[in-house]
């Protein structure tokens, strides 16, 4: 007897290997499959604007990273003495406004060039409403860009008032719209790239039942017409494994909105299954174990047991390393050695 429905997930025609680069950008979502793949040692780098929910924000981020974009002075604000990008995650503000505009050009920089050599973007997105900045804010913080045709869009409120901004329920064709330009422009820019979406399975209770389903909704119905129109772009259903297999509040922590330990290690297990290659996951498995023994604490940290542990370990973390030279064991090798010597 079954109780739960089954999600037949496909293989990717050609699925991910440890020598791939993987930009990830989205929601904290994408965090979630992120630190796992960056703790395994694949070459990663995440959302180089910090957290994005939104369509529209994912699709400025990216071609801000294709056109290598460059921010000045103009584009921040100052509230409660803090200075912000609206484009950026409060991560990137900074009370000193020359150092905000050089640290959101440092992560543009790194995002430009890591995208140059990036075979895969994997992009999550959590909610079709898009924010827009109204007159009031634009006055208040005396914003001195000139807004786009549609009203200035953002990516991070930054905990600004709420009559700042407009919330905006973006239609499927508005959607398909800008992926649709965003990523012609990445394939022109980068031909080997391929794309990976999901559907964040975090409910947006905040707006509503009803309106987090018509959002999510919207998304889908968007991402699918995409992997539909091209080859490069596939579809992991992250959303669906939760909301239809788990499908149960035992699987979300208290604020009954994110799900739980046990929910993302059983999405990241299906994640593994279909879009990692085999001879990857064999690695990954050996990789785990120098890993989780990395982080072992000793009680004991004078006895020879615990010596003879940190050699057994520093020697399969330097075969590795030696066999798989693109693979950067460094923090593990030195930690096992007890001293730097990489």
């Amino acid at each position: 007897m079954d109780f739960m429905v089954n999600i037949d997930i496909k293989k990717l025609p050609a699925p991910i290997r440890y020598k791939d680069k993987i930009l990830l950008v989205g929601s904290c979502f994408t965090e979630h499959i992120g630190n796992s793949l960056e703790e395994l040692k694949f070459s990663v780098l995440q959302n180089p604007n910090g957290i994005l929910f939104d369509p529209d924000s994912v699709c400025k981020s990216l071609l801000s990273y294709i056109q290598n974009k460059k921010y000045n002075e103009n584009d921040f604000f100052q509230l409660n003495d803090v200075w912000h990008s609206w484009q950026h995650h409060s991560h990137y503000s900074h009370i000193n406004l020359q150092e905000a505009v050089r640290i959101v050009n440092g992560s543009q920089q790194t995002a430009h060039e890591f995208l140059k050599q990036a075979d895969w973007i994997i992009i999550t997105l959590g909610s079709s409403f898009s924010y827009r900045l109204t007159e009031q804010a634009i006055k208040t913080t005396e914003y001195s860009q000139t807004p786009p045709l549609g009203g200035w869009g953002v990516s991070n409120c930054h905990r600004a008032p709420a009559q700042w901004f407009d919330k905006h329920l973006l239609a499927i064709d508005e959607i398909i719209s800008a992926f649709d330009n965003c990523m012609q422009q990445l394939f022109h820019f980068n031909s080997k790239l391929n794309v990976i979406f999901t559907v964040s399975p975090v409910r947006h209770i905040r707006d509503g039942v009803t309106d987090n389903n018509r959002s999510k909704a919207r998304l889908i119905e968007a991402v699918h017409h995409l992997v539909n129109k091209f080859d490069s772009i596939h579809y992991f259903p992250a959303y669906e494994l939760v909301i239809d297999v788990l499908r149960d509040y035992r699987f979300y922590d208290a604020d009954l909105v994110h799900p739980n330990y046990m929910a993302t290690g059983y999405v990241l297990e299906k994640f593994a299954e279909s879009c990692i290659h085999e001879q990857a996951l064999e690695l990954m498995a050996e990789i785990k174990k120098i890993v989780i023994a990395r982080k072992h604490r000793a009680f004991q940290p004078d006895t020879n047991a615990h010596e003879q542990f940190l050699k057994t370990y520093f020697e399969r973390a330097v075969s590795l390393q030696e066999k798989f030279p693109y693979l950067d064991l460094r923090e593990e090798i030195n930690y096992f050695a007890g001293k730097q010597i990489l």
